[in-house]
């Protein structure tokens, strides 16, 4: 939850938040889990040792009647002290290859038009960016 709220301040969008921890959880780890994610983990340097999450890459299977499944990256973030190490490019290979493996025919995900750094990462890649759609939601 941690890094979903920083990539929310990063976005400029921190009041848009409004999952809770134990929805977050039950979602991505109970019964019928709608999410899966990838971590990127580094030694801690607090005092207990252990392991910090530094990054995150959170997906899940979208259906195209067009194109068949498709991985969809909701959420891609590196942590700011830990951006340029190529952190990204671990994440982002990794679902390439978990799709790849799944055969899926492609992966699918959104960028902010002004995160040129992401834009610029996303465009190594290959990637098409697509201008041509606008998003739609309706909130409940």
């Amino acid at each position: 939850m941690q890094l979903i709220h920083e990539l929310a301040l990063y976005e400029k969008a921190p009041e848009q938040v409004t999952v809770d921890y134990d929805h977050f959880v039950e979602s991505g780890f109970g019964p019928n889990p709608v999410w899966a994610a990838y971590v990127a983990e580094t030694a801690s340097l607090s005092e207990d040792n252990g392991l910090e999450v530094i990054g995150f890459a959170l997906y899940y299977t979208r259906y195209s009647t067009w194109k068949g499944q498709r991985l969809y990256l909701e959420d891609l973030l590196v942590t700011e002290c830990m951006r340029g190490k190529g952190i990204g490019k671990l994440l982002m290979d990794k679902l390439i290859d978990h799709a790849r493996e799944h055969h899926f025919s492609g992966m699918v995900w959104q960028v902010l038009e002004w995160n040129e750094p992401a834009i610029a990462f996303y465009k190594r890649y290959k990637a098409d960016i697509d201008a041509g759609w606008l998003n739609c939601s309706i909130n409940f």
